[in-house]
């Protein structure tokens, strides 16, 4: 079977039951995006033996490229895990790299530098693997074995957020890689948090992106200032990784002690609030006293 009918899943029988060959059945494949300083020059080879030195874990993975094609087109994979690659020597689309650098939290002086990128590279999850955070992990390492080559920046578009290349280099991580990428705290990058200003509206909001690829709700917050990022921001990561590790479900309505004297209590958002819509379900927090625990309004 071709690599183009691997690629696409396609089920045609193959006498090499080795080959890699992209899951079928995903019909929407969690993504990140690595962008690079220069054009692309990653050969077959050279990208397996990065994927291999990666992580004790990856020894027996594998790269294959398409030949002949003006995009960067190829599989990596090890174990269950499948990594489409779709690569072009052009930049990310202007608008989308925005969303996802602004409101991330690195130097501007460094957000400015992957601004000038040249290239980039999507990376889509093929494999076999169903826990989504075990899907992220895979994209991470493939992210990180591709430092080697050129990377300023992963993206997680659909998170709003984005990192330095460097962070995920194995140089950096070291022997226990993959046990840091597996605990990640979610907003870092798998999920995003935003901060913005709307007009009319006193205070800043704040939010989280891409929970949903978790089956978990975002949450926001109205707070009073820029100062309080950290607050919310850690505050979110661990009620979302409560419920990711715990299985417990929050709703509307819901209250909850979130410190020694501090509670929460989530609503949906209310219809002038329209700038919270989506593309997941997304909760309101509000603080409240101790009295107002479980009480209607």
């Amino acid at each position: 079977m071709s690599i183009f009918s691997r690629f696409f899943g396609r089920k045609e029988v193959s006498a090499d039951t080795a080959a890699l060959s992209a899951n079928p059945d995903i019909a929407q494949p969690l993504s990140l995006q690595v962008l690079f300083a220069g054009p692309l020059a990653i050969t077959e080879a050279a990208l397996g033996d990065a994927l291999r030195a990666y992580h004790p874990s990856m020894q027996q993975a594998r790269a294959e490229l398409a030949t002949d094609m003006p995009e960067f087109l190829g599989l990596a994979g090890w174990d269950k895990h499948v990594v489409r690659l779709v690569g072009f020597d052009a930049p990310y689309p202007k608008d989308a790299l925005e969303a996802c650098v602004a409101p991330s939290h690195y130097p501007a002086t460094v957000k400015d530098e992957v601004r000038g990128h040249a290239s980039h590279i999507l990376l889509y999850y093929a494999g076999f693997e169903t826990d989504p955070l075990e899907q992220y992990v895979a994209l991470a390492a493939v992210a990180g074995a591709l430092t080697g080559f050129g990377a300023m920046a992963v993206l997680n578009e659909h998170a709003h957020t984005s990192l330095p290349a460097g962070v995920f280099a194995a140089e950096s991580l070291g022997e226990e890689s993959m046990d840091l990428l597996r605990t990640l705290p979610l907003n870092m990058l798998y999920c995003g948090f935003v901060k913005y200003e709307v007009e009319g509206v006193q205070g800043v909001w704040m939010r989280t992106y891409g929970a949903d690829a978790f089956g978990l709700p975002d949450f926001a917050a109205l707070a009073t200032g820029h100062d309080e990022g950290e607050t919310y921001s850690t505050m979110f990561n661990n009620i979302m990784g409560y419920m990711l590790e715990s299985g417990a479900e929050l709703a509307a309505g819901h209250t909850m002690q979130i410190g020694e004297d501090a509670y929460m209590k989530l609503r949906e958002p209310a219809e002038a609030e329209y700038y919270l819509d989506g593309p997941g379900r997304v909760l309101v927090a509000e603080i409240i006293a101790a009295d107002q625990i479980n009480t209607p309004g």
